[in-house]
C-alpha cells in the first residue's frame, strides 16, 4: 500500500498532468487558429507527454477515496504567446518546486515506483520548458517556430527534437516506444 503523503502527491501530480494535457491541446488549437502550425504541433506533442507523466502517476494510486487536489494552473482563453507563457511558467513551477517535494516524500516513505515516476516527468518537464521558451522567443518576433520532428518516448514522456534515440535517455525503452509529432 502507498503511504498517504506520497498518495496524496500521485493525486496531485495525476490531476495536475490530466489538466496541463488537456490545456496544451486547448493552446494547439488556438496557435494553429493564429497560424503557427508548429507551436501547434509542439503543443500537442507535450500534451502527450502530460498524458503519459499522468497515465504514469495514476499506476502508483492504489486508495478508492475521494480526494481534493492541488495543482497549478492558468485558466481562460489567451493568445498563443501568452499560452507560452503559461506553459513555461507552470513547467518551471514543476521544474522548481512540486516534482523536488514530491521526490523527495517518496524517497523518505520508500515509494520507489512513485520517485520514478516523479523523477521521469521532472526530467522531461526540464525539456518542455526549454522548448516553450524556444517558442514563445520565435512568436514574440512574429514567427512561427523552426521545429523539427517531435519525439515523445511513450513510457516516460522523455521529449527530443529529431529522431528518436536507440533507447530513451530516461528510461530505457527502445526507439520503437517513440511516438512521433
Amino acid at each position: 500500500m502507498v503511504r498517504e503523503m506520497t498518495e496524496t502527491n500521485l493525486q496531485s501530480a495525476f490531476a495536475g498532468e490530466s489538466q496541463a494535457n488537456m490545456r496544451y491541446t486547448i493552446y494547439a488549437d488556438k496557435a494553429g487558429e493564429e497560424g503557427y502550425p508548429n507551436v501547434e504541433r509542439l503543443f500537442r506533442a507535450i500534451a502527450f507527454a502530460e498524458r503519459v507523466h499522468a497515465s504514469n502517476h495514476y499506476r502508483y494510486i492504489i486508495s478508492k477515496r475521494d480526494c481534493v487536489t492541488v495543482s497549478k494552473s492558468i485558466f481562460g482563453a489567451r493568445s498563443t504567446v501568452e499560452n507560452l507563457q503559461a506553459g513555461i511558467d507552470g513547467e518551471t513551477f514543476e521544474i522548481t518546486e512540486m516534482y523536488p517535494a514530491y521526490q523527495a516524500v517518496a524517497k523518505a516513505q520508500q515509494e520507489k515506483g512513485a520517485e520514478i515516476s516523479f523523477t521521469w516527468a521532472l526530467k522531461a518537464e526540464k525539456i518542455h520548458a526549454g522548448l516553450y521558451e524556444k517558442a514563445k522567443h520565435a512568436v514574440d518576433t512574429g514567427k512561427d517556430i523552426d521545429l523539427g520532428m517531435v519525439q515523445i518516448c511513450e513510457v516516460c514522456g522523455y521529449t527530443l527534437e529529431g529522431d528518436a534515440p536507440e533507447r530513451c535517455p530516461i528510461c530505457r525503452a527502445k526507439r520503437e516506444r517513440f511516438r512521433a509529432f
